[in-house]
């Protein structure tokens, strides 16, 4: 199965993030605008999927949970896939549990990510590293 298939907020966005925080001030007198960058984050694609989701399955596995324990999680926690792609998905994660993602991404696919937690968390994971 390939991460394209795959539900984000498991597997990750299959690519890695730049992300800048900044504080941004107008000028309105003469049309400009300052922006104070305030965190610069790299987040490794393997990093990305969702920290909620991804701590649940992973403790269900290691938990010695089963296939019907991560298909009712996923139920559960409202995974927008059928229950036939869950089961797919369940096997998946039985031969090679997901990596700890540190997003937080919406279940509404509008792809809103938020992060508060890698800003936290930047240095201290592997995989999130704090440029600024």
């Amino acid at each position: 199965m390939s991460v394209q298939t795959c539900p984000a907020k498991i597997f990750g966005l299959g690519y890695s993030l730049l992300v800048f925080v900044y504080d941004k001030a107008d000028n309105a007198e003469t049309r400009t605008a300052i922006l104070n960058i305030m965190h610069t984050i790299f987040i490794d694609a393997k990093q990305t999927g969702d920290f909620q989701m991804t701590k649940g399955l992973r403790d269900i596995i290691a938990r010695d949970g089963n296939e019907d324990d991560l298909v009712a999680f996923m139920q559960d926690k409202m995974l927008p896939v059928d229950e036939i792609e869950a089961r797919r998905i369940a096997q998946e994660l039985l031969k090679a549990p997901p990596e700890q993602g540190y997003l937080t991404i919406s279940n509404a696919l509008q792809w809103r990510l938020q992060y508060g937690r890698v800003i936290v968390r930047a240095g201290a994971v592997p995989g999130i590293t704090r440029i600024r």
